[in-house]
């Protein structure tokens, strides 16, 4: 019944290992289903030598199993405020991918410097605020997507399809999985290259107005990058 969203998760699982984006068992993905009701992530710290398909745990929006013999992701809460706070959220991604983390444990947003990350973020990733004492101790995980979800607006979500946690690490999303995982592997190349970029010149800047050029070429009502549908070569 739900081998098809099992084979999407479990691949997005896979291609974060396949990107060099986690050392050990640190990430996950997941997807949601919202005609059935139901999200499909990766188990809990299993390796991603030995994971399978059939290992990914389905549950509901209030974190029940529905299907499964394992236990799902730790940050399962996480995922499942992101679902519920945004509906346009198809797909979530959480790595500690190095440079990404890097910012996050530095406390800084990483700004927008060029065009890389103009193609993909309509903005700087946002670094969350501290998460209080209260908040860590108390549905830690849930509390992680509370902080995650002020720094968006139903608008902004997919503009800005990622978010640094701070003393912590990204989380990225999309439409679906795959989506989610494609914009760790561009927010981890955009990291990189904005931490060299400051350290060479820490005034460096880019304009607002190339910003919106290559931001909107691809993604705004007239965007016009790639090639429409049956026109592929």
């Amino acid at each position: 019944m739900f081998e098809d969203i099992k084979e999407r998760v479990y691949r997005a699982n896979m291609a974060l290992a396949e990107n060099k984006l986690i050392t050990l068992t640190w990430g996950n993905v997941s997807e949601i289903d919202r005609e059935k009701g139901i999200v499909c992530i990766k188990p809990s710290g299993v390796s991603y030598e030995t994971m399978k398909a059939e290992d990914m745990v389905v549950i509901d929006l209030e974190g029940n199993k529905v299907d499964g013999d394992l236990n799902p992701s730790s940050d399962t809460p996480t995922h499942l405020e992101l679902y519920r706070r945004f509906e346009k959220i198809g797909g979530i991604a959480h790595t500690h991918s190095r440079w990404a983390t890097i910012f996050a444990q530095a406390h800084r947003s990483i700004p927008v410097l060029g065009t890389t990350h103009a193609d993909a973020f309509y903005g700087a990733v946002p670094c969350t605020e501290e998460m209080t004492e209260e908040e860590i101790f108390t549905e830690y995980e849930k509390n992680t997507g509370v902080v995650i979800a002020r720094e968006f607006t139903d608008e902004t979500v997919m503009q800005i399809p990622g978010v640094l946690v701070h003393s912590h690490g990204p989380f990225t999303w999309g439409k679906n999985a795959s989506e989610s995982v494609q914009n760790s592997i561009i927010l981890e190349e955009v990291a990189m290259m904005a931490w060299h970029t400051m350290t060479m010149s820490p005034d460096a800047v880019c304009s607002q107005y190339l910003l919106d050029k290559h931001y909107l070429r691809k993604h705004g009502k007239g965007a016009y990058y790639g090639q429409k549908k049956g026109e592929e070569k």
